[in-house]
C-alpha cells in the first residue's frame, strides 16, 4: 500500500520505486520513491518552479519527486483507499472552467475570464496503483482519473473542472502485473471510486455550505467558441 504524509503544507504519496506518470509542468514518466501535492502562498507568481520545489520539499525533508502546486491548504487534503489503489485530493473551485453543452449554458453564469489576480482553485490528485503498468497502462489510468474527476464535479459542482487542474498517478513495478486499467477493470474501477469519494471530501472539508456555483466565480473561464464539424 502507498503511505501518505502530511507535513506543513506538503503532503506526500510515496512507495520505492514507483514509475509515475505526471501533467505537471515538468510532467511525464519518471522513478521516483515519492510524488507531492504543495500549497503556495495567495499571489504566487514563481516562473522558477524547479527550484521552488525543492526548496519547498527540503524544508519539510522529503527528496524531489513529481510534484502538484495548489493554492488550497493541505488541512483539506482527503485519502481515499480500494483494493489497490490509494488517493490524495486537495479540490478548491475557485476557478471554474466551465464547458457549455448544446443549448445548456446555464451553469457559464458569471464565471469570469481568468484575467484577474490568481486565487485558489485547482482540484490536484496523487494516485497509487499496488500493480505494474506498462506505460500505456498508466497513460489508461491517467484518463480513467481525470474522467472520475470530471464527473464528480459535474454531479456536486455543476463544472467539470478549474483551470489548472493537475494529476499525478503512479504504479509499482514490483506488484503484480495489469494488463489494463479502463474502467471496467478492477484497478480503473478502484480508482474511479477513490477519486469521487476523496474529492467530495476534499469538497466537504473546505465549503461548509457545499461547493460554490460557477456562476458566483469571479475567475475561471466559460468555453463559449463553437469549432467547425464534418464527417472525416
Amino acid at each position: 500500500m502507498f503511505e501518505t504524509t502530511r507535513r506543513d503544507g506538503v503532503t506526500r504519496v510515496r512507495r520505492a520505486g514507483t514509475r509515475w506518470l505526471s501533467t505537471a509542468w515538468d510532467g511525464g514518466y519518471r522513478e521516483a520513491d515519492a510524488a507531492y501535492n504543495v500549497t503556495v502562498p495567495t499571489g504566487f507568481d514563481r516562473t522558477d518552479l524547479d527550484d521552488y520545489r525543492e526548496r519547498r520539499l527540503a524544508q519539510v525533508g522529503f527528496e524531489v519527486g513529481p510534484t502538484l502546486l495548489t493554492g488550497v491548504a493541505m488541512d483539506h487534503a482527503r485519502v481515499a483507499t480500494s483494493g489497490p489503489v490509494t488517493v490524495l485530493s486537495t479540490a478548491g473551485l475557485s476557478n471554474p472552467a466551465v464547458l457549455p453543452v448544446g443549448t445548456d449554458s446555464a451553469a457559464a453564469g458569471g464565471a469570469g475570464d481568468d484575467t484577474g489576480p490568481w486565487r485558489p482553485g485547482t482540484v490536484n490528485l496523487l494516485v497509487g496503483v499496488d500493480r505494474a503498468l506498462s506505460d500505456g497502462a498508466l497513460a489508461t489510468l491517467l484518463g480513467t482519473v481525470v474522467e472520475a474527476k470530471a464527473a464528480t464535479l459535474l454531479a456536486v459542482a455543476d463544472v467539470p473542472g478549474t483551470t489548472s487542474d493537475a494529476a499525478v498517478v503512479g504504479a509499482d513495478p514490483s506488484a503484480e502485473r495489469a494488463e489494463f486499467a479502463g474502467s471496467a477493470t478492477d484497478v480503473g474501477s478502484a480508482a474511479r471510486a477513490c477519486v469521487r469519494d476523496a474529492v467530495v471530501a476534499s469538497l466537504r472539508s473546505r465549503y461548509d455550505d457545499g461547493p460554490p456555483a460557477p456562476a458566483d466565480a469571479t475567475y475561471g473561464v466559460v468555453t463559449d467558441r463553437q469549432s467547425d464539424v464534418r464527417a472525416p
